[in-house]
């Protein structure tokens, strides 16, 4: 058994469905959360940049002594993850691969289909996952900037969101798709009117309970896994700890309170 928390950062605030998936999964482990909302949003950022950012994340995770870093970021998981795993010493785990491997386990005979923000579309990490698995199927991606906003606004479910949710959600009625991917950490929040616009023969996949699930079993894999009958979370981010005690709520369930803001470009 190893009491050490689990790490986890984000570009922002959409990392706490991932937070709220390893409390449901793993109800003994610690974490430590890291939300970079000094520098939100990753997706613009270039390359370079995003593995800049994601090594100083990971390093203040570690000065926290943190046993394991999940990045709970597609943006970051798709151009950094692999850098982390090399610089780091401990397991390193992202969303995109869980969310892949997720949707085959629960596809029929239909496509795989993928709603994410434009920088993870446009970076093709999913489409790299899935040809490693399953080289012959196609992916149908579709970005969906505007659902981030929507989520932090709170507006999960109101007439404005079910008319966007009906627009980025077109392509998947016309071809036969019976799984979708939610490929960003805020869209769970919205499962319910994308749920109720696709209807009951298209399956979505949340990435965040996927990545728990993985988080899982790698820790059992590695000898990491804690039974703490009373877990210590902590929470952190880069700037606006008010919006994160508003938000928190939402992704949670539950009040955690004002996070402590840091001092990012220290790390």
């Amino acid at each position: 058994m190893n009491s050490s928390p689990l790490g986890v950062f984000d570009s922002g605030l959409g990392g706490l469905s991932v937070v709220r998936a390893l409390w449901d999964v793993l109800p003994g482990e610690s974490v430590v959360y890291f939300g970079d909302t000094g520098r939100f949003p990753y997706g613009t950022r270039s390359p370079d940049v995003i593995r800049k950012f994601s090594r100083q994340a990971a390093s203040f995770l570690m000065a926290q002594n943190c046993k394991a870093v999940v990045v709970a970021c597609n943006t970051a998981s798709a151009h950094a993850l692999d850098d982390l795993s090399e610089w780091l010493d401990v397991p390193v785990l992202g969303v995109v691969e869980p969310g892949v491997a997720a949707a085959l386990a629960v596809r029929g005979e239909g496509r795989i289909g993928l709603l994410a923000t434009a920088g993870t579309v446009a970076s093709g990490a999913y489409n790299r996952a899935l040809s490693a698995k399953a080289p012959s199927l196609k992916l149908t991606s579709v970005s969906a900037p505007l659902f981030v906003s929507l989520v932090e606004e709170g507006w999960v479910d109101t007439p404005a969101t079910r008319l966007i949710a009906e627009e980025y959600l077109k392509p998947f009625s016309r071809a036969a798709h019976d799984v979708v991917i939610l490929g960003c950490t805020h869209f769970p929040l919205l499962h319910a009117v994308l749920g109720d616009i696709l209807g009951d023969n298209i399956s979505l996949v949340d990435g965040s309970q996927a990545t728990a699930q993985a988080t899982l079993a790698l820790l059992g894999a590695e000898g990491l896994l804690s039974e703490n009958s009373n877990p210590k979370h902590r929470f952190f981010v880069s700037d606006a700890p008010q919006k994160f005690a508003t938000l928190g709520r939402l992704f949670l369930g539950k009040d955690v309170g004002l996070p402590e803001r840091i001092s990012i470009d220290e790390y």
